[in-house]
């Protein structure tokens, strides 16, 4: 009972003590929220209320690959269910053969994230979010700038016309729309079933193993320090709902690289940056917004670049301070980078300490989210 307790209360010690705040935006009563009794729900735009229609429509949206240009990718292409809505690649390729340079974040309780890409402070809602996939041009994903009124004109058959009319009354078919719908699709995303969350918040003693409840406690713990980037109940500083009151949005450098940019010169790849790519600020080199946990066994490979392939290497790295890349393109000692988080600061484990933090991290897996035909297409469809 005493370390459910102590994983609640943390878990939701970020969280809990912000509710309260009256300026939560409004939502749509009339949509239920899949997530767990007393929980905040998220923020919803007043433009753009959920509806069980809207979902509807953005779902199908979601995995047509006429939202591209060349018909050759959907939003899916890249964010797949079965990996917690990510995809098994370091970085994406666009519908075009474009290599990115960044890895498909998962979208897992996306509603919940206050910033919505690894590293812009400035895109806190989908709907502004959902536009860079589709229109941005460098690089290109979807594709659809230049092409817009050949892609809108796939969107006006009988049954799209019928899906929007149910989402939208009496509305034309428009770019606004399909953003508005996949927002709204994107956001019922909530994934709230998995063996942490009986045993935590539903107070089911059995739901987590004794190895897992020792790497809980680890993960907990002011020796290893992960809470305090994957803190509250998203497992994410990045964390937005109804009734939270402080503005957070945070982005950490955790000490994963350290090169040579110029003689003498030092801080992460040029090739990313981090947030500073769009502060334009020094301080900001390789920062990057944490991710939610919550999945996290099967959303590999990991961090920004996809440039880890498995937790226990993330472990090791978190466990020495940073990565100390030894040869190649990006040699370099991430462990002395002078921009790297305090809380990046090395810690000592055992071989069983580690596998008791693996098996803690393996109980935020949802089954049920990564399987659901509610949240994917099933072979009929």
């Amino acid at each position: 009972m005493l370390n459910r307790f102590i994983a609640t209360t943390i878990c939701l010690a970020l969280t809990a003590m912000l509710f309260g705040c009256d300026n939560a935006k409004k939502l749509d009563v009339s949509y239920k929220w899949p997530i767990i009794d007393g929980f905040p729900k998220p923020q919803v735009p007043t433009n753009n209320p959920m509806s069980h229609e809207k979902v509807a429509l953005g779902k199908q949206l979601f995995f047509d690959k006429n939202l591209s240009a060349n018909k050759q990718q959907s939003c899916e292409s890249c964010h797949l269910q079965q990996y917690s809505f990510s995809e098994p690649l370091s970085v994406s390729v666009g519908s075009t053969g474009v290599l990115h340079r960044r890895n498909a974040p998962a979208l897992v309780n996306i509603a919940y994230n206050k910033t919505l890409t690894w590293a812009h402070y400035g895109i806190t809602s989908l709907e502004r979010q959902i536009l860079l996939p589709m229109f941005d041009e460098s690089p290109i994903e979807l594709g659809i700038t230049g092409h817009e009124a050949e892609v809108l004109a796939r969107f006006k058959t009988q049954e799209y016309l019928q899906a929007f009319n149910l989402a939208f009354p009496r509305q034309p078919v428009s770019f606004e729309l399909i953003v508005k719908a996949l927002a709204s699709y994107v956001r019922s995303l909530i994934s709230l079933n998995s063996p942490f969350d009986k045993y935590a918040y539903l107070s089911d003693d059995d739901a987590i193993s004794a190895a897992a409840i020792r790497g809980m406690n680890l993960f907990f713990s002011e020796r290893l320090e992960c809470h305090h980037c994957h803190g509250g109940f998203n497992f994410t500083q990045s964390t937005g709902h109804e009734q939270q009151l402080i503005d957070r949005r945070p982005f950490h450098n955790t000490g994963l690289y350290y090169v040579e940019i110029n003689k003498g010169e030092f801080g992460y790849p040029s090739k990313d940056i981090g947030l500073a790519d769009i502060s334009t600020l020094a301080k900001d080199n390789g920062r990057f917004r944490a991710p939610t946990l919550r999945n996290i066994r099967h959303s590999a490979p990991y961090m920004h670049d996809g440039s880890v392939a498995t937790l226990a290497e993330v472990i090791d790295i978190y466990a020495a301070g940073g990565r100390n890349i030894k040869g190649g393109q990006y040699k370099g000692d991430g462990r002395a980078n002078p921009m790297k988080s305090q809380f990046v600061k090395g810690f000592e484990l055992t071989p069983q300490e580690k596998q008791d933090l693996l098996a803690f991290l393996d109980t935020l897996t949802d089954e049920t989210f990564l399987t659901s035909p509610e949240h994917g297409m099933n072979k009929k469809e």
